[in-house]
């Protein structure tokens, strides 16, 4: 799965690299977690960086309390559960990132994880695979949008640390594919496929980055 990443990328970098203008500031997050406002670049405007929600809120929820809010979704089983095939089809998105973290247990099932920091080798940014939805407020009618990152079998590093990794489309073409809505869904399934985990690195870090709270440049500072 994937709980937990960074973008800590300098926005002018970040713009030239994805070909889109950021719609507002966005300070660097070094501990980016679920339900906060996160970068994504969608399908329907690929040229702004916009800042939604992270854990999915489908557009026919009624009860938002009790809904369930997936900050991930299987790229196996996209097609099969009604809400995703939909997306899958209609809304899919880049979400931009520099690093993510995943947990290893080290000490049996009932003991303590390590957390670690993965990036790619040249530490540049990259794009998960994403799909998102937009919820509107009967009563208001606020608009909320929201997305979750897409995961798949893990590739030679990662299936040390998890059973599973988010999606990181492998270049430029992939992420101007995976936007594009006049590619067939098939092709779309044909990008969400492991990284190439000889252009990916990875170290453990403190478990300062267990919380949320602890969001600055020593969470990714080496363990000791």
């Amino acid at each position: 799965m994937c709980g937990r990443y960074t973008f800590i990328s300098p926005a002018p970098a970040v713009e030239k690299r994805f070909d889109a203008t950021f719609t507002q500031p966005m300070p660097p997050n070094y501990n980016a977690a679920p339900s906060q406002q996160l970068p994504i670049i969608t399908n329907a405007e690929p040229g702004r960086i916009q800042l939604v929600r992270w854990g999915l809120l489908p557009g026919w929820v009624r009860d938002v309390k009790t809904a369930p809010k997936p900050i991930n979704a299987r790229a196996e089983t996209l097609t099969e559960k009604p809400s995703f095939r939909q997306l899958l089809q209609r809304r899919r998105c880049l979400v931009l990132a520099d690093s993510f973290y995943e947990w290893q247990q080290t000490a049996g099932p009932k003991g303590p994880k390590t957390p670690h920091r993965i990036l790619l080798r040249n530490e540049q940014p990259f794009a998960f695979a994403g799909l998102w939805d937009e919820w509107a407020d009967r009563e208001t009618g606020e608009v909320l949008p929201t997305f979750t990152i897409i995961t798949t079998e893990p590739n030679e590093l990662m299936v040390q640390l998890h059973n599973r990794m988010p999606v990181l489309l492998p270049d430029r073409a992939a992420e101007l594919a995976w936007l594009d809505d006049g590619v067939s869904v098939a092709a779309h399934q044909a990008l969400l496929r492991p990284y190439a985990a000889a252009l990916m690195q990875e170290y453990a870090v403190s478990t300062q980055v267990n919380s949320p709270a602890h969001n600055d440049p020593t969470v990714l500072a080496p363990a000791a």
